[in-house]
Formats: C-alpha cells, structure tokens, sequence
C-alpha cells in the first residue's frame, strides 16, 4: 500500500476518452477504450510517475455504472502495475462509495481517489466519519483525499487534516493545490499525509519545503506530459532557477485560461469543458465529445481553453528537445 513517502515524480491525471455520441443523454458505451489504452501507455512510456483517472476531468458523477467500470478495468490492465495506479472512488452517496471501493480493490488498483459525498455540504464531524469509515473497511486501499474545497463545498481546514490523519490511517496523500499553511498541515499530520500540488503550484511547494515536494499531479499532462516532467526533474534537482523558469513557461500557457480559473463560479461551471477542450486541442489524447449535462461552454472561453491546448503543444515540443539534449550530453562517450 503506497505511503506518504512513495509519491514521487509526475502524476499525470486523465480524461475519460469519449466515443462519438457520448454527448447524447441516452448514450451508453460511452468510453473510447482504445484510445483510453494507447494514452495510459503512452504517458508511461514518456515518463509519468503515476496515474490518476476518474476525478473531475475523468467525469465520475457523469459515467454510468457499466463506464466507470469499464474505463477502470481498461486503465488498470493497461498500466501492468509498471506505475502507480489511482482511481476515482467519489459518489453522490456512501454506499456507491463502497461499491466503488471494493472494485477498485478487486482489480488491483494502488489507491482510491477520495472525496467527499456530492449532495450536501459535509461538516467536519461528517467528513472525519466518512474518511474514518472507509478506511476501516478498506485498510488495504491507500487513500488520497481529493482536496478541491471547489467541488465539495467544504473547506477542509486544518483541524479536518489533524484528525483524519489519526482516524484514518489509509490516508496517504491528498490531491493539493494550495501551498499555504502547508508546514502546519505537514506537521498536524506527522508527514504521514503527502501533500500533492498541481503543476502550476509546484513551485511555491518547493520554495516553501524542498524536502517533501517530491510529486505533482497535472491534469495538463494529459495535454503531453513533458512541461510537467520538465518542472518536477528540476525539483528532484534542486535546481531553483530552472523550476522559476518552467514555471513561468507553465503560466504562459495557462494565461488563456486565467478568466476560467482565477473566478470560482465560472470555474465551477467550466471544469470539466476547459480540461477536455484543451486537451482535444492539444493532440496529445483524444478526449472525445463531453458527457451531459456539462456539455456547453461560451464561445469565447472555448476559444481561451483552445489557445491554451495550442501554448502547451508548443512547450511539450521545446521540452522534448531539451530533454533529449540533456539525455544526449549525458549518454557515455
């Protein structure tokens, strides 16, 4: 069972890939299993660490059943156990949760993707129940707590992360965006919880504790992972300079965006479209047609996330070149 300690490297986190029509709300089959095949092995033949499905961009509240166990299924035997594996375990309810839970520990998966309940707003009595409940009934399953106070409507304070390290003792990570507070949070949990940022915020992870940051998670790899693998080989080297500028290369990509992501109501509305559109954009994976009822989005946000799609293939090819430079200067004479 993965600990705090074993999240290292990029991991990358994907779409669910659509077939045609998956955007008609009668559609069933909705998942390009091929496609879902080729870009897991793809991202770990480029180099990701790890692999997370079924989050937001993955569309858990939107697969059916037959879906989400289909992609789960595909995913997990196209990985071979070669990295890390976590799958996306969130429901409406708990007893979806659980049935979710025991088929990701079925096939083998290396963790569960947790968050909260998706209908009413949970208290942090609410929330230390239901993370202590699943960890009860699946210790062997480690869990990363999907963080996204966004998404859930809870803000997942600092006393939440004292006690479910406790309560909880499957929990290993958490889906992280925020560096603030992070020392205290690392040292309300005893470093048993391994704080996970995204690609963008890695460095202010880094300035702020080197030691411990020693993973990220990228939704834009599945753009192409190579700008995220670029920032994270940095950090293993302790390279500041580099990290500050892939940082800014990162930024201006995502500067397209700024309008989605900088507003939390409009972000809310848009995730899943902006994540798929720039992604289909990017040409690294195909993410297919967005499933309903999310599958709507204003022309000129579309055309922002588009523009966005279009700045990271442009990084993905300088960064390819400069690893290939560096692995070339490097090779024995």
């Amino acid at each position: 069972m993965l600990s705090a300690a074993d999240h290292q490297g990029l991991y990358a986190i994907l779409p669910t890939p659509a077939r045609p029509g998956a955007n008609r709300l009668d559609a069933q089959h909705t998942v390009d299993l091929d496609e879902s095949a080729r870009v897991v092995d793809k991202l770990i033949r480029d180099g990701v660490s790890g692999i997370i499905i079924l989050g937001t961009t993955g569309e858990c509240a939107t697969l059916s059943q037959a879906d989400y166990e289909a992609f789960a299924g595909c995913v997990l035997e196209t990985v071979k156990r070669r990295v890390p594996a976590i799958v996306g375990t969130t429901a409406l309810g708990g007893h979806e949760v659980a049935r979710r839970m025991k088929f990701v520990r079925a096939n083998k998966a290396d963790g569960a993707l947790l968050g909260l309940p998706m209908w009413q707003p949970l208290t942090t009595a609410m929330a230390l129940q239901y993370y202590g409940e699943v960890s009860k009934l699946f210790p062997d399953v480690s869990i990363m707590v999907y963080a996204n106070s966004r998404a859930f409507r809870y803000g997942f304070p600092p006393e939440f992360w004292t006690a479910v390290a406790r309560q909880a003792p499957s929990v290993s990570s958490a889906k992280y965006s925020r560096a603030r507070n992070l020392a205290e949070l690392q040292a309300a949990t005893g470093n048993r919880i391994h704080f996970m940022p995204n690609e963008s915020t890695v460095q202010n992870f880094f300035a702020d504790a080197p030691r411990t940051t020693t993973s990220c998670w990228a939704t834009a790899a599945a753009m192409g992972p190579q700008p995220a693998l670029a920032i994270m080989d940095a950090v293993a080297r302790g390279d500041a300079a580099a990290v500050k500028a892939i940082a800014a290369d990162i930024a201006w990509a995502h500067e397209t965006v700024k309008e989605i992501i900088g507003n939390p109501e409009i972000f809310a509305s848009y995730n899943i479209q902006l994540e798929k559109i720039r992604i289909d954009e990017a040409g690294y994976c195909r993410a297919g047609p967005i499933r309903p009822p999310y599958d709507q989005m204003p022309e000129n946000l579309a055309e922002g996330a588009r523009e966005c799609g279009r700045r990271w293939r442009t990084l993905c090819e300088k960064y390819a070149q400069a690893a290939a430079a560096r692995a070339k200067s490097q090779a024995p004479a």
